[in-house]
């Protein structure tokens, strides 16, 4: 995985959050994505692309300190 925003992903199928840790130290957590989504992301050609397309808009998230 390689991204000139996005430095690291990571996936709890059971509890369905996605974790997003960006390049300037900033972590995210995406709530209630379904595992399809978290493949088709881990795996897209532009992760940045697709997270600004399918994940930001679409499910509630929150920041980690």
């Amino acid at each position: 995985m390689t991204s000139e925003s996005i430095a690291a992903v990571g996936y709890d199928a059971d509890r369905r959050v996605l974790e997003v840790e960006f390049h300037n130290g900033r972590v995210y957590q995406y709530l209630d994505v379904p595992k399809k989504i978290y493949w088709q992301f881990a795996s897209a050609k532009s992760l940045g692309t697709f997270l600004n397309q399918e994940i930001r808009d679409r499910y509630d998230f929150r920041a980690v300190d």
